[in-house]
């Protein structure tokens, strides 16, 4: 139970710090600290994501941040296209969805080592057909291997969507929840129908120690430079790439 307590403690430290990153983390500590059955991990990872992403739509919805037009874009088709994804998981192996999973995870780190340069320009030059299309793309990665997207979502909102940075992480977040729940619908599903059930004590200490992490992180978020939080996060995320790759390729090898 101590690794469940640090890996949710990092899960929230990362949510606060970054504005992001968490359920990035959350699937390895699963997987890889408490020896969850990936399938599992990934229901799992989707009501641990959703549940804290939701305490934090909750507080900018109450500010009036959230651009509800954007959620309707990115999010009506990226609830189909999580739908969609979480079916297609049930024809792969959950070690395809592991590999695959370590690419998403290269890609979140070169974000992260070099952003994309965002603006707050509220008339940026909206591109709502590639709004769609990148909400579709989203969606199918958060129903495949139950990553929120947060890392994707922030910059598609800025620079597809015309959005400032606190309304696009706002937007973000409440995107987050409704393709999250859509994922655990179908992965909730298939576990059904393969007499496999959710640890959901797990769950709720993730959701209760990452909300309370995500706090922590706010604060120490505002002492130390937000570049080299995301220089350190990006390096991680190469190692945790790595070394997933390295237990997961040789296994590949065995389907």
């Amino acid at each position: 139970m101590i690794y469940a307590v640090l890996g949710a403690l990092a899960v929230g430290l990362s949510l606060g710090l970054l504005g992001s990153g968490g359920s990035i983390l959350t699937l390895p500590v699963l997987v890889y600290l408490l020896h969850q059955p990936t399938k599992q991990a990934i229901a799992g990872s989707l009501v641990i994501v959703g549940a804290i992403a939701l305490v934090g739509a909750a507080h900018y919805a109450w500010q009036r941040l959230v651009s509800w037009r954007h959620v309707l874009l990115f999010g009506a088709p990226g609830v189909i296209a999580t739908y969609g994804g979480a079916w297609i998981s049930q024809f792969v192996s959950g070690v395809v969805q592991l590999v695959v999973f370590a690419g998403i995870m290269g890609l979140a780190a070169a974000l992260m080592l070099k952003p994309p340069r965002l603006t707050d320009d509220a008339h940026a030059e909206h591109a709502i057909p590639w709004l769609i299309v990148a909400g579709v793309g989203v969606g199918l990665v958060t129903g495949f291997v139950g990553v929120g997207g947060g890392f994707l979502l922030v910059p598609a909102l800025v620079l597809l969507g015309g959005l400032g940075m606190h309304r696009a992480v706002a937007t973000s977040l409440t995107v987050i929840v409704i393709n999250s729940i859509s994922g655990f619908y179908k992965h909730q599903e298939l576990l059904s129908s393969a007499g496999q059930a959710l640890d959901w004590h797990v769950i709720g200490l993730f959701v209760l120690i990452g909300a309370a992490g995500s706090v922590a992180g706010n604060i120490v978020a505002r002492r130390v430079p937000h570049h080299r939080l995301r220089q350190v996060f990006g390096v991680f995320l190469i190692l945790m790439c790595g070394f997933i790759l390295w237990r997961s390729i040789p296994e590949l090898g065995n389907l």
